[in-house]
């Protein structure tokens, strides 16, 4: 099945909607990190006290775990947005995984590169 889906009566399967018919908001690794007002793409100005990409894990996480996000998101053409930027109304793509090798994989960093429209933010 896929993610965030259920099946209906034909056993084809739906986006899972919200009571006025529109796809939910989503944090973590599928977070909009573009303006949908603008269609800017959000990008941290700098790595955020707690980056995730600092020595020291600073944010306690497993061994193992930056690397599993970092490779997922290579695998997809994805990204990782910034932790402190979820939830917020400006999700940012997190700045120590943009400056990191085969960034140049993020399709929303290329796009926003080439189109002109990455925003750098500030992070929380």
């Amino acid at each position: 099945m896929i993610p965030n889906t259920q099946p209906h009566q034909g056993g084809t399967p739906e986006p899972n909607l919200t009571e006025d018919g529109v796809e939910p908001e989503r944090d973590g690794l599928n977070a909009d990190v573009a303006d949908p007002a603008t269609g800017a793409v959000r990008l941290c100005a700098r790595m955020c006290t707690t980056c995730i990409f600092r020595p020291g894990n600073p944010m306690h996480l497993e061994p193992g775990r930056v690397t599993r996000m970092v490779t997922e998101a290579r695998a997809r053409e994805g990204h990782i947005p910034c932790h402190a930027t979820l939830g917020t109304t400006e999700p940012a793509i997190c700045r120590g995984y943009a400056d990191g090798p085969d960034q140049g994989r993020s399709l929303a960093l290329r796009l926003a590169r080439t189109l002109g429209t990455l925003e750098e933010i500030n992070p929380p």
